[in-house]
């Protein structure tokens, strides 16, 4: 990798992080930053455009929507939804297939056949369908999205597990762990997987930004968050509508979306750089 490349791969990893940081303190301050409830509605100010006041001369910065709620409020608050169910999502699929695929891959024989299996079927079932089934026996909520993020995601991080595991087992130290007794929990924990946590935070930086994305496609299609909860995927929904008239009930929330996605795949090309000596 040329020196150039290299150091525009990096200021972009710079941006992404200061971008998602940048979401993640809007968030945390969402009823500070708000200037109003997000679920509170006015009909007598909807579809306010951008920097316009109400009629008590309160100022909303990105319009208002077609209930008269302040749609910077929403899109503040909805920021929680997505980072709430990326990081939840990211982490317990992670460490559910970091787990399945370190156990697989160093006990082997029939163990590592069967969880592999199970995987190969996991990938194999569409992902539109598992959703549907879930939300259809749980219903639409945090806690079920979550959840058919995990079940869909793990198999991922699993076989990135056992793919390090099988090129780290060989390794001469960990060789040498072995040949002198040690257990296979601390030849797991203390020297095979620090040394496989790079693939992996690599993999759970792209997967977080898909899961960002799939949650408001989902969302927007009614199988997520339901209204009057924001979210950006409703969000979007509900602008649709309104389209030619009102351009800012959708197009501030796909702005949302878009850097919050990019600025996390910014940084998962940042730590791949990083951790990879070929492209050093």
């Amino acid at each position: 990798m040329t020196i150039g490349l290299r150091t525009r791969r990096a200021g972009l990893g710079l941006l992404g992080g200061a971008l998602a940081a940048a979401t993640v303190v809007a968030a945390l301050l969402a009823p500070v930053i708000a200037p109003a409830p997000p679920t509170a509605v006015s009909l007598g100010n909807r579809l306010l455009p951008p920097l316009a006041r109400d009629r008590t001369g309160v100022l909303h910065p990105l319009g208002t929507d077609q209930l008269g709620r302040d749609v910077l409020s929403r899109t503040v608050y909805g920021a929680r939804i997505s980072l709430v169910v990326g990081v939840a999502s990211v982490t317990l699929a992670g460490v559910l297939g970091l787990g399945a695929g370190l156990v697989s891959g160093y006990i082997g024989s029939a163990v590592d056949s069967v969880v592999m299996r199970i995987v190969d079927l996991q990938l194999a079932f569409p992902f539109i369908l598992l959703a549907l089934v879930i939300v259809a026996l749980l219903g639409p909520s945090l806690t079920n999205i979550i959840l058919v993020f995990v079940i869909t995601s793990w198999p991922v991080y699993a076989r990135t597990a056992r793919a390090s595991l099988l090129v780290l087992r060989s390794l001469e130290y960990v060789e040498a762990a072995r040949s002198v007794g040690a257990p296979a929990p601390r030849v797991l924990l203390r020297h095979v997987m620090p040394n496989a946590m790079g693939p992996m935070l690599v993999v759970a930086s792209f997967e977080m930004a898909r899961v960002i994305i799939v949650e408001a496609a989902m969302s927007f299609l009614g199988l997520g968050i339901r209204p009057p909860t924001p979210s950006w995927g409703n969000m979007l929904a509900d602008g649709r509508a309104y389209i030619r008239d009102a351009w800012w009930l959708s197009t501030f929330p796909g702005l949302a979306i878009m850097l919050l996605a990019g600025s996390v795949n910014f940084i998962g090309d940042a730590v791949r750089d990083a951790l990879d000596p070929r492209l050093r």
